[in-house]
C-alpha cells in the first residue's frame, strides 16, 4: 500500500477557508434577506450596511484603532498600492522621497518604481543585513526634508524573518519631533502585515505606525479581500472613484460577504495566535534542523530565531528550486520557491539576492510555510521525501558549487540560536 499523503506547506501563498469563515458568510452568499447593496436606504441596504459597520468595529478592536480608521479593499495588493500611492499623491506639495526596503512584496516595490519614473519621485531602497533586517541606523540617514513615506514589511513573505517595526516607527516620530513636526505631517509609516496576520501583535498603537495592510486569503479567510488601516489624520488619494464608498477612498459596491468573511477570520486568527505560535515553532524549528542535518550543501535563508513560526527558506544547493517542487509534487507535497505572486518568473528571488546570496543561492530556494493543518506526521514525511529528491536531482545536475564559510556557519547560527529559542518559549508558555 502506498504511504503517499497530501502535505500542504504553501500557507504563505494562500490558506483555506476556515469552517467557522465560511458559516459566517453563507448568510450573506445565499439567504435571500442578506443580499441588499449596503448604499439602499430600505432595509435590506440598511442591514447589510450594519453588518459592515459591524466589521469595521470588530476589526479596530483587533487593531486598537478606531472603526472610520478601518478602509475595506479588495485584496492586500490594493491595500498596499492605496497607501503608497495614496499619500504620495496626497503629500507631494510637501516632498518628493519615498523609502521602502529590498525585500518589499512587489504590491509595495512596483507603485513605488511606478512613481518614480511617471511622477517625478525619488526611492531609496533600504538595504537589509544578512538575515533580511533593517537597521535603524539606516533608516535614520535615508530620511530627508522631502521624505513623505516610509514602507517596511512586518515581516518578509519569502525568508519569514521579522523586522522591528516598533524601533524604526520610533525612529520617524523622533525624527520628527526634532524638526518641531507633528503626527499629522510626514513623513508617514506604512507597513505591510498580510505574513504577520495571525502570528504577530497587530496593535497599531503599540507598533506606533500610521498605515497597515492586512488581507483576508493569508489568515484562512476568502480571497479577493483586504483592509487599510489609515490613522486618523494621514491623508490619502483614492485609486478608484465612483459611487464614494469607505469614505470616498475605495468607490464600489461592497463585498459584504467577503468583509465578513475577513473580519471573522481575523478575530479568530488574533484569538489563536499564541497557541498556534507554540505549536507551530517547534515543528519549524524540526522541519530545519531535519533538513540541514539530512541533506549536505543547504543554507537557512532568514533570521535563525526572529522569523515567523511557520516559515522554513532554505537553498538547496545544485539543484532547480523548481526541480525539486515539481518532484515533491509527485510527493503530494505543495511548498514554493519565492512568493506566490511571482511563481510563473523565471527570475531569482529579489529576496535572496537582497540578503547577499549569489544567483544560484536565489534559484535554489524552498519556501515550505507550515499552517493550522500541519501535523508531526507531515514533517516526518516531508523530511523522509526531500533527501531522495534532491539527491537524484543532483545526480543529472551539472552545477556544482562551492560552501564558504560565511555560509555554511548557518547551520551553526540555527543550532545555537533557534533551538533553545523554541525551547524557552515553551517552558514560558509563548
Amino acid at each position: 500500500m502506498s504511504d503517499k499523503r497530501n502535505v500542504y506547506l504553501d500557507h504563505a501563498a494562500t490558506t483555506p477557508v476556515d469552517p467557522r469563515v465560511r458559516a459566517a458568510m453563507l448568510p450573506y452568499l445565499e439567504d435571500e434577506k442578506n443580499f441588499g447593496n449596503p448604499s439602499a436606504i430600505y432595509r435590506l441596504g440598511r442591514e447589510s450596511k450594519n453588518a459592515i459597520s459591524e466589521a469595521r468595529a470588530k476589526i479596530a478592536a483587533v487593531l486598537g484603532c478606531r472603526p472610520e480608521e478601518i478602509i475595506f479593499t479588495g485584496s492586500g495588493t490594493e491595500s498596499d498600492n492605496l497607501a503608497v500611492l495614496g499619500v504620495a499623491r496626497s503629500y507631494q506639495e510637501k516632498g518628493n522621497h519615498l523609502i521602502t526596503s529590498a525585500i518589499e512584496h512587489h504590491a509595495v516595490l512596483r507603485p513605488m518604481e511606478h512613481l518614480a519614473k511617471e511622477e517625478g519621485f525619488e526611492v531609496s531602497y533600504l538595504a537589509v543585513d544578512q538575515y533580511g533586517r533593517v537597521a535603524v541606523k539606516t533608516l535614520e540617514r535615508a530620511l530627508t526634508e522631502k521624505t513623505v513615506l516610509v514602507s517596511i514589511m512586518f515581516a518578509n513573505n519569502e525568508i519569514g524573518t521579522i523586522l522591528p517595526i516598533r524601533e524604526l516607527a520610533k525612529t520617524i516620530r523622533d525624527w520628527k519631533k526634532a524638526r518641531g513636526r507633528g503626527p499629522d505631517e510626514p513623513p508617514f509609516f506604512h507597513t505591510d502585515a498580510c505574513q504577520a496576520a495571525g502570528y504577530l501583535d497587530l496593535n497599531v498603537a503599540r507598533l506606533g505606525i500610521d498605515l497597515l495592510t492586512i488581507n483576508g486569503s493569508k489568515i484562512y479567510g476568502p480571497k479577493g479581500t483586504g483592509v487599510l488601516f489609515k490613522r486618523r489624520g494621514v491623508r490619502l488619494k483614492p485609486l478608484i472613484y465612483g459611487g464614494g464608498q469607505e469614505s470616498g477612498l475605495r468607490s464600489g459596491t461592497e463585498n459584504v460577504a467577503g468583509i465578513i468573511g475577513l473580519t471573522t477570520a481575523l478575530e479568530i486568527a488574533s484569538g489563536e495566535r499564541e497557541k498556534e505560535t507554540v505549536r507551530l515553532i517547534p515543528l519549524r524549528d524540526k522541519l530545519i534542523a531535519g533538513i540541514l542535518e539530512r541533506i549536505p550543501k543547504v543554507v537557512l535563508n532568514g533570521h535563525p530565531t526572529e522569523r515567523l513560526p511557520n516559515n522554513v527558506n532554505v537553498s538547496i544547493l545544485d539543484v532547480e528550486g523548481e526541480a525539486v517542487l515539481l518532484y515533491l509534487d509527485e510527493q503530494g507535497i505543495a511548498a514554493a520557491t519565492g512568493s506566490a505572486c511571482d511563481s510563473a518568473s523565471l527570475d531569482p528571488s529579489h529576496v535572496i539576492l537582497a540578503i547577499g546570496r549569489p544567483y544560484e543561492f536565489a534559484h535554489a530556494s524552498i519556501r515550505f510555510s507550515l499552517g493550522r493543518s500541519t501535523t508531526g506526521e507531515d514533517i516526518d514525511y516531508v523530511l523522509a521525501k526531500l533527501p531522495g529528491v534532491v539527491e537524484l536531482l543532483r545526480q543529472v545536475s551539472p552545477v556544482k558549487i562551492e560552501l564558504d564559510g560565511a555560509v555554511t556557519g548557518s547551520k551553526t547560527a540555527f543550532v545555537e540560536m533557534g533551538r533553545p529559542h523554541w525551547e524557552r518559549s515553551m517552558a514560558k508558555g509563548k
